[in-house]
């Protein structure tokens, strides 16, 4: 397996995973809208409710961190970044990921993993209510989100290495992005000229590796 295709199967590790959890926003969203008929139209509030709301919506944010990773979405301040040159990134990069990313991390999965253990041991139930809802599952989420950091954190030094030694970052995994959105609408709008339209996708495009820079390939900063 060469380095870009090891890549490319980490990103796609993290890709499914996140996708899979992004269902859990059709469940949640579910979820509030029973819960809004129950409480206002029929005055039967459930009690336990906001602890189902907290750990939907918690369990999504955690497993799509690596998702967000691996597609470059994370916040970055770089009004300074964006006018290096790729290796500069790159050994900076390097530095932040050894500095603050894995020891952050670890302490997440080490810490995590404690809290998810104790919580089954006790089967834990939320406090928040008299009859709260089991939490253990949700700990247990924890731990596995902090790993699938960790896995795609590997991904990025050797991206960071990759870059170092050719210069240029090496590709993304393609996901969706909001220029595809934009090429879908324009191509089903009778009122724009192919001119224009090749004009404003190529806009959408130059706009989009602005912001992300290298998200979505290392040809962008060659």
């Amino acid at each position: 397996m060469n380095v870009q295709r090891l890549l490319h199967t980490i990103d796609g590790i993290s890709t499914w995973v996140g996708k899979a959890a992004a269902w859990l926003i059709i469940v949640l969203m579910t979820v509030v809208c029973i819960e809004v008929f129950k409480r206002y139209l029929m005055n039967m509030p459930t009690s336990w409710i906001f602890d189902l709301m907290n750990m939907l919506y918690g369990s999504l944010f955690m497993l799509c961190g690596a998702y967000a990773l691996a597609q470059n979405a994370h916040v970055r301040g770089d009004f300074l970044y964006s006018s290096m040159r790729p290796r500069t990134q790159a050994t900076l990069d390097l530095i932040l990921y050894f500095v603050f990313f894995f020891p952050g991390i670890l302490a997440l999965c080490y810490a995590g993993y404690d809290y998810a253990a104790l919580s089954w041991h006790i089967n834990e139930h939320s406090n928040v209510t008299a009859d709260g809802p089991p939490v253990y599952h949700f700990k247990t989420v924890i731990p596995i989100a902090g790993a699938l950091l960790i896995l795609q954190g590997l991904a990025e030094v050797i991206r960071c290495v990759v870059c170092l030694q050719t210069g240029a970052w090496p590709s993304r995994l393609k996901d969706v992005a909001e220029t595809d959105v934009i090429e879908e609408q324009l191509a089903n709008s009778q009122y724009v000229d192919e001119e224009s339209r090749k004009r404003a996708i190529e806009g959408a495009q130059k706009i989009d590796e602005l912001a992300r820079q290298r998200g979505m390939g290392g040809e962008l900063n060659s």
